[in-house]
């Protein structure tokens, strides 16, 4: 399995604050180790890695995360609660 997590930078250069938010969460409930890439979505930049993760599974807000089975299969989170149940899920499969 395959995490990664897609965060923003905004055209002016700062952080996305929801993203500051997620990270925190992440820490908080002891899930940021789960991650195995964090990828950015640069406003400035529409070929950025984040970006172009963004257009390819068709997400419109950032942050998400994406997680990758070992079969390939893709399934897209923009809800961190989302993300974090499903995690929860796959850990007790």
């Amino acid at each position: 399995m395959q995490i990664t997590f897609v965060k923003k930078i905004l055209a002016d250069g700062s952080p996305c604050k929801k993203c500051g938010d997620v990270i925190e969460r992440l820490e908080l409930d002891g899930l940021f180790h789960a991650i195995n890439k964090v990828s950015i979505a640069d406003e400035r930049d529409h070929d950025s890695e984040g970006m172009r993760l963004a257009r390819q599974y068709n997400v419109q807000r950032a942050p998400f995360f994406l997680i990758q089975d070992e079969s390939g299969q893709v399934e897209v989170f923009d809800i961190y609660f989302k993300f974090k149940k499903a995690l929860a899920d796959l850990n007790t499969a």
